[in-house]
């Protein structure tokens, strides 16, 4: 098994939209060879979007079709303690984004983002 990374919202979309030219060599190869996870709310955040007319597919198609074509899975840790790991985010007020980070520093994983403040704030990030 390869190591976890996970994905951020913007990736996940790109991906399903096949926006790979989208992302980064650094980015493609880390897809590339690692077992890929999102938090739920990299799916709820997908959902959001959808229902605010910025994407044209609902969040279970866009999961669904990544399940099968990358293998791509939600993280299962206990809501709890990704709480409590996101109540230390105090760097953002964007809820998505402090529970995304909270999910991968749990993991230990990196996550896969373009965002600037998130690459600045989390060590492990990687564009």
């Amino acid at each position: 098994m390869a190591t976890v990374i996970h994905l951020d919202t913007h990736v996940v979309a790109w991906l399903y939209a096949g926006e790979n030219a989208l992302l980064s060599d650094t980015a493609r190869g880390l897809i590339r060879d690692h077992d890929l996870r999102i938090s739920p709310m990299v799916r709820l955040e997908l959902q959001y979007l959808y229902e605010i007319g910025k994407t044209t597919v609902p969040a279970g198609r866009v999961m669904i079709a990544l399940a099968d074509t990358l293998g791509l899975e939600i993280s299962s840790l206990p809501f709890a303690a990704i709480i409590e790991k996101a109540e230390n985010q105090s760097w953002t007020r964007d809820p998505f984004d402090r529970l995304i980070v909270a999910q991968a520093l749990l993991e230990e994983a990196a996550l896969i983002t373009k965002d600037q403040t998130i690459r600045q704030h989390y060590a492990k990030a990687a564009w």
